[in-house]
């Protein structure tokens, strides 16, 4: 995920206009922490927070968000700040790392897109809520809501009035808006979303000085030495294993993975960026294949080879963005990084796995 980095004259200059300034963390800071428990509002409820369009902040509420209605969540994030995935973007000239419209919007934990009403768009994202949509409730113990009609029975009225595509025959979605839905921001927002970050409990603040850490870590790598993880191909190789949601692969050793890649740290154009280094020679289950997704700001449907995602390996960007991200994308992996881990038979007869998951 390219992201467009900050100097450090930049941050120095933030640093010293933030400690002049009165930061007012209540302004931006909502009710909604990680950690809280809330209840997706009703289809009816929903309806009436959205425009023409089927909007709210220029958000799209989707198709695929309608099954969580009236079900109980826990709040993963706060969504201070969240990068955009630039891959497909032919120009953009402002920061890749934004906010949203009104800094209103959360993702809840174990809720991503299916993609069922996109085409079969595999890519997995997870779903940004405007707090509008959600209420907030007290823990107790169980999914749904006592009481409360999840609108089932009009939820399909509410589906076929739901936008899915745009008059030019692209796809219409929470990531093919995300450039509308969310807003540039200046070096001294960046550095002030950290306390932001901070206060919302996204992460503690000794996990925000080392991710700030990474990020000035990474930044001189890059000035002194260039692409930080890159290898000496001018032609990269593939390898095809039929990975299949549920299997338990081995992400192959650094060395390994840069010998499959070009000077630029690409493999047939998908990038090894180095947030995916502490998973070498982990072991993780497949999520699912990355054969078809709608590109982020586009709405083009692109296709992927030999490409999967596993189950909870997550950019942060930290690496890249100052502060991270907080919309816990998946990350994309080709299959010739990866080994497949083989079941064997256990004493009693039933298959296990060879190993263990890290």
């Amino acid at each position: 995920m390219s992201v467009e980095p900050l100097s450090t004259t930049q941050i120095i200059s933030a640093a010293i206009r933030s400690a002049s300034q009165d930061m007012n963390l209540s302004r931006t800071v909502s009710h909604l922490r990680a950690g809280d428990f809330v209840a997706v509002r009703t289809p009816q409820e929903i309806l009436r927070t959205l425009d023409a369009k089927g909007t709210l902040d220029e958000l799209p509420f989707m198709p695929e968000m309608l099954e969580f209605c009236g079900k109980r969540f826990r709040v993963l994030n706060r969504v201070v700040q969240a990068t955009i995935d630039g891959a497909f973007l032919a120009s953009h000239t402002e920061s890749f790392v934004r906010e949203f419209r009104n800094n209103d919007v959360v993702i809840l934990q174990g809720v991503r897109c299916s993609g069922a009403k996109h085409d079969g768009c595999q890519r997995g994202c997870a779903i940004f809520w405007k707090e509008a949509w959600l209420e907030k409730v007290d823990d107790v113990g169980h999914n749904g809501i006592p009481g409360r009609d999840s609108g089932s029975a009009s939820s399909n009225e509410f589906r076929c009035d739901l936008k899915t595509m745009t008059e030019c025959g692209k796809f219409f979605c929470q990531s093919s808006e995300f450039l509308k839905a969310t807003l540039h921001l200046s070096s001294a927002q960046r550095f002030k979303k950290c306390f932001s970050a901070v206060a919302t409990g996204n992460i503690s603040l000794w996990g925000m000085l080392k991710r700030i850490l990474v990020w000035m870590w990474w930044k001189t790598q890059a000035k002194l030495i260039g692409e930080p993880v890159r290898g000496t191909l001018d032609k990269t190789p593939t390898e095809f294993l039929g990975l299949e949601p549920g299997e338990i692969v081995k992400v192959k050793s650094l060395h390994e993975i840069v010998a499959t890649l070009n000077k630029d740290g690409r493999n047939r154009g998908l990038h090894f960026s180095p947030d995916m280094r502490p998973f070498c020679g982990g072991r993780y289950r497949v999520r699912g294949r990355a054969d078809n997704f709608i590109a982020e700001g586009t709405g083009e449907m692109k296709h992927f080879q030999n490409t999967v995602m596993l189950e909870d390996v997550l950019c942060d960007s930290a690496c890249f963005a100052f502060g991270g991200c907080y919309r816990a994308d998946l990350l994309y992996w080709r299959e010739i990084w990866l080994s497949r881990v083989e079941a064997a038979p256990s004493t009693d007869g039933a298959e296990t796995t060879s190993a263990a998951l890290s």
